[in-house]
Parts: structure tokens; sequence; C-alpha cells
């Protein structure tokens, strides 16, 4: 666990429970399902390791202070990571740029995205500079 934990990083110690995580459930699967079974996977790993997370958490979208509609992220973990699951063949820019439209949506300053439909899971960490306010 020590290559995912990296103290440079904001909430490393708590992104690297979640990609370890991650990374048992994607061992016991593989890559396949679609992405809601992967997701509740996920909720099962999480909680038997004690960790405090909202599921498929909303959060309003703002347009010149408008409220435009709302996004959903599929976990909110700890109040402070974000996280965007995936199954598909490859992470696109797009999957990466919804994730970074998600951190400034939600006020975050960390996300992870993973992805369990290749052969081996892939994930990246994204930190924003700056919490907004």
């Amino acid at each position: 666990m020590s290559e995912i934990v990296d103290e440079r990083y904001a909430q490393s110690a708590l992104t690297g429970q979640i990609i370890g995580c991650a990374m048992r459930v994607h061992a016991a699967l593989g890559n396949g399902f679609p992405e809601i079974i992967y997701q509740r996977a996920l909720a099962v790993e999480m909680e038997s390791e004690g960790m405090s997370f909202d599921e498929e958490f909303a959060q309003p979208v703002y347009y010149r202070n408008v409220c435009i509609g709302s996004r959903r992220v599929d976990f909110l973990v700890g109040g402070e990571v974000l996280v965007e699951l995936k199954a598909t063949h490859e992470l696109t820019d797009l999957h990466l740029a919804q994730t970074i439209n998600y951190l400034k949506a939600f006020k975050l300053e960390v996300g992870l995205l993973i992805n369990f439909g290749e052969k081996s899971l892939r994930y990246r960490r994204l930190v924003k500079s700056q919490k907004q306010k």
C-alpha cells in the first residue's frame, strides 16, 4: 500500500485507502461488468473498512448564481474525496474533464477517477491547487 500513499498529496492516506479497496474489488471481479456492479462492490468494500461515504451524492450546479441543474458523483468519501467510477476499455480526456468539472462544482480539492474496465485497475488522483470557498 505504500506506493499508493504519498504524503506530499492532500488526502493521500484516504485516497490510498480508497484505491486499496478498488484494487481488491478489481482483483475479485476482474473487468467486464457494468459500472453499477463495481460501484456496489466498492461500497461493500469501503463499508467493511469502516470508511464514511455518501453514494450517488448530488450537488447543484450554478451559472451566474442561478442553479441550472445538478450532478451526481459516485462517492463522496469522508466529506473530502470525490470518487468517479468508470467501466470502460480506456479512460479518455472527456472522463478526466468530467471529474475535474465535478471537483469544481462540488468545491472539493481531491478526486479519484477509477476505471474498472481495463485488464488492470487504472486510477487517476486529481488535486486542485486550492479548495474553492
